[in-house]
């Protein structure tokens, strides 16, 4: 893998969204528009953090090789950030969406909480570049018993967001990279290049998927791309294969 400089992150500024259930990824992460809403002021220093569970290996093995193979068990992720407002869709958010504001204006806390779902979006600015994780469907809630330590900092609410999948997707969140954006396009040569200008090249052929080739004919022999961990790449009129044109 190369060294990108422009693909390092050092977090400045930062903020949390949500939006209705399969709410798109804002085209401008800096400016989000609307339906998407911040949920408030959250901590200084206790950003973001994920945990997961599950993973776990399975060696599987047969008679003659007991260890041929691994399997993994299903992994869920929660993403984890602390809420510093104590407002009525902060408390919502911490207590389960079917808390009940009362009469005579307090927020009466659930026996049978409920997550709150939506879409959830995290961005995190670094000068002129920006990092997000963005989960279509997400369900939002509680992470750890409340507690007030000191009284020499802002008072937090720790919240637990679990990315879900959606629809169709095989995917529960998508992280965006740094160092430029992806590249949409590949034309060929010797090596050839990738489109637009400045587009960080896919990572191996995987990623070509979302890759349109130029010329959408098959390329000339000896005619390449070269992917991200180094290796080559050409198309051979139908699909992108390993190596160089022949």
């Amino acid at each position: 893998m190369a060294l990108n400089d422009a693909a390092t992150l050092v977090i400045g500024s930062g903020n949390y969204l949500t939006a209705p259930v399969g709410t798109e990824m804002p085209s401008d992460l800096l400016t989000p528009l609307s339906p998407w809403e911040a949920v408030g002021h959250t901590s200084l220093e206790e950003i973001f953090s994920i945990t997961s569970e599950g993973g776990e290996a399975t060696t599987i093995g047969s008679l003659q090789n007991k260890s041929l193979r691994t399997k993994y068990s299903a992994r869920t992720e929660t993403m984890s950030l602390t809420l510093q407002q104590f407002d009525v869709p902060a408390l919502k958010l911490y207590y389960g969406s079917n808390a009940t504001v009362l009469p005579d204006g307090t927020v009466g806390v659930p026996t049978d909480p409920i997550p709150t779902s939506c879409a959830f979006l995290a961005v995190f600015v670094d000068g002129e570049n920006h990092f997000a994780f963005y989960a279509p469907k997400a369900e939002v809630y509680r992470s750890d018993d409340l507690s007030f330590g000191d009284t020499e900092s802002l008072a937090g609410l720790p919240l637990g967001v679990k990315p879900m999948p959606y629809g169709a997707n095989n995917w529960s969140y998508a992280i965006t990279p740094l160092g430029g954006a992806a590249a949409t396009g590949a034309t060929a040569g010797t090596p050839g290049a990738f489109t637009p200008a400045g587009s960080t090249a896919p990572f191996d052929i995987a990623d070509l998927d979302t890759v349109t080739a130029s010329p959408s004919t098959a390329w000339s022999t000896g005619q390449y791309v070269v992917l991200g961990d180094g290796s080559h790449a050409f198309w051979d009129g139908d699909s992108f294969e390993a190596g160089e044109a022949l």
